[in-house]
């Protein structure tokens, strides 16, 4: 069987920075959307009193709630400096690849910094693994 030729796509297309950043948008907020709701349930276990808060509380800082708390955390730091990317460029700064390649790779740095930041707060004041 005689090999076909590739798409020209196919061959030269390598991702980039800027698809990889807005296919991570809808994805986080995708998983926001799903944060959202285990909040809910963990408002309604808190105002269902002191049993349902503490089973909730039991499963949310076992090490696989942990895992999720820290992917929503990710996910909303992401989406929360990603946005504010999109407010810029709803209001016309920032198109030129340049500044989209640097204001990419800071919202990277940002999220990673900021989700650090707010789990040591977190650990600090004692609402993780106490």
């Amino acid at each position: 069987m005689a090999e076909r030729p590739l798409s020209p796509h196919l061959q030269i297309y390598k991702i980039q920075i800027t698809s990889l950043l807005s296919i991570l948008h809808r994805l986080t907020g995708m998983i926001l959307y799903g944060g959202a709701v285990l909040w809910v349930v963990w408002l309604m276990g808190l105002a269902n009193g002191k049993d349902s808060y503490d089973a909730i509380q039991k499963i949310l800082l076992h090490p696989v709630g942990l895992i999720v708390l820290l992917g929503w955390s990710l996910s909303f730091f992401y989406h929360f400096c990603n946005g504010i990317r999109h407010l810029c460029w709803d209001m016309g700064y920032g198109y030129d690849i340049k500044t989209v390649r640097q204001t990419g790779w800071f919202v990277i740095i940002m999220t990673i910094l900021l989700t650090m930041f707010t789990w040591m707060l977190g650990r600090t004041w004692g609402f993780i693994w106490t």
